[in-house]
């Protein structure tokens, strides 16, 4: 099952916690490499690609980190994910055609992930930021959106928080 990926605890630095008190596992480089083998790009194309993948809105979006987070006393699979268009000014990706984005990721890498690791989620949340921004930590300057679904029969059923 998950026993073979290596995770890390991810915890938040400020007063008010984003994380339960025993912290959230991450997975990178596992995720990233099996989002690849899904979509059954070579290594050539995959250094030229720097990891981005496919969206609607033809934004470049490419997956930061995985979290396995039990919050509260339920498994919440996060895909955390920066696209750097996104952003309320003109000329950016607003949340309109990001939420469009972020369901097809649900839906395209999330299911499989999900399927592939044996994992049983009671959510799956997934995020998009403009920037890097370090699990937990506050950024005021970043752009982030974020939607939950639960999974139902391989469908990704959006869950609104």
């Amino acid at each position: 099952m998950t026993d073979s990926i290596r995770h890390r605890i991810a915890r938040a630095t400020s007063h008010a916690r984003a994380t339960p008190e025993r912290g959230a596992r991450v997975n990178r480089g596992w995720g990233r490499a099996f989002i690849l083998m899904l979509l059954g790009w070579s290594s050539t194309a995959v250094a030229q690609a720097e990891n981005l993948l496919p969206v609607p809105s033809g934004q470049p979006v490419h997956l930061s980190d995985v979290l396995l987070d039990n919050n509260p006393g339920e498994l919440w699979v996060r895909f955390r994910f920066v696209a750097p268009k996104i952003g309320y000014t003109a000329g950016r990706i607003g949340y309109d055609v990001a939420s469009n984005d972020m369901e097809h990721l649900c839906q395209t890498l999330a299911v499989a992930y999900v399927a592939r690791h044996e994992l049983d989620p009671a959510r799956v949340v997934i995020s998009l930021s403009d920037r890097p921004v370090e699990f937990g930590r506050s950024a005021p300057d970043a752009t982030q959106f974020f939607e939950a679904y639960r999974l139902e029969q391989s469908q990704c059923i959006w869950e609104g928080l």
